[in-house]
């Protein structure tokens, strides 16, 4: 079973430190997404793209599926 996905949040690291009395910066070190995690996640979803793309749909049509730039898909598949 996954963990739980946090939501993303709606309001700036600027707008949240306005309204909580705190700096932008201390607000994302607060709320920032652990880096293992981050990069546990982007590798799922690069392994994803790269599944659906031998499956035979476009660049186009994976980025429509998961909400993502085209530019994201070209550069999972070029695979960094």
């Amino acid at each position: 079973m996954t963990p739980p996905t946090r939501a993303r949040r709606t309001l700036t690291a600027r707008e949240l430190g306005a309204q909580f009395g705190r700096s932008p910066r201390t607000i994302r070190r607060i709320i920032s997404e652990p880096r293992d995690d981050y990069l546990a996640r982007a590798q799922e979803r690069a392994e994803r793209i790269r599944q659906m793309r031998e499956s035979g749909m476009t660049m186009r049509a994976i980025a429509e599926q998961l909400d993502c730039a085209v530019g994201t898909v070209h550069y999972a598949l070029k695979g960094r």
